[in-house]
């Protein structure tokens, strides 16, 4: 039942987030990992309900990833009062923790509106789902005719990244 409620809330969450960020076409927020790495979905969250605080345009072409993720950080917590509970060097990366970044999206979602449509919630439900996985670290092994194929997944915080490399024998 736990698990429901934890699926139910995010859902809620990405259906929130992404029904805020709408018309930012550079934006496309899916998950509570690779979607945040770049610092564009926190600046547009906060850009969307508070557009008075910053030059959206300004944030979205001229800064790096870190900046993008330093300049939000701080504009929620010099205008909203949410605490600096990140990194933005352990968010600028291939595969942000996933709870870190929950922990922060529901500290701006208690602290923006809340208005989430039932057609936002329809539309993460139609969002393809990523398998569940776990921090575990797997090395598969394949051999074919004359080349070894090497797959290394590496499963970090619900993030998965797969690199096969071949070589030959």
């Amino acid at each position: 039942m736990a698990g429901l409620q934890q699926t139910n809330s995010e859902m809620i969450l990405l259906s929130w987030v992404r029904q805020s960020t709408r018309n930012y076409p550079q934006v496309n927020v899916t998950n509570f990992t690779t979607s945040w790495s770049d610092g564009l979905a926190f600046n547009a969250l906060l850009h969307s309900h508070r557009p008075d605080l910053f030059d959206w345009n300004v944030v979205a072409s001229q800064q790096s990833p870190v900046q993008r993720l330093e300049h939000a950080f701080n504009i929620a917590r010099q205008h909203l009062g949410i605490e600096k509970l990140l990194d933005p060097e352990d968010v600028a990366t291939a595969c942000p923790d996933k709870k870190s970044i929950l922990m922060y999206v529901t500290s701006l979602f208690q602290a923006l509106p809340q208005q989430v449509t039932m057609e936002a919630i329809r539309e993460v439900e139609m969002l393809p789902r990523h398998s569940r996985v776990t921090r575990e670290e797997h090395i598969e092994v394949h051999e074919q005719h004359f080349s070894q194929e090497v797959s290394f997944t590496c499963l970090l915080s619900s993030c998965c990244s797969k690199m096969v490399v071949s070589l030959p024998t």
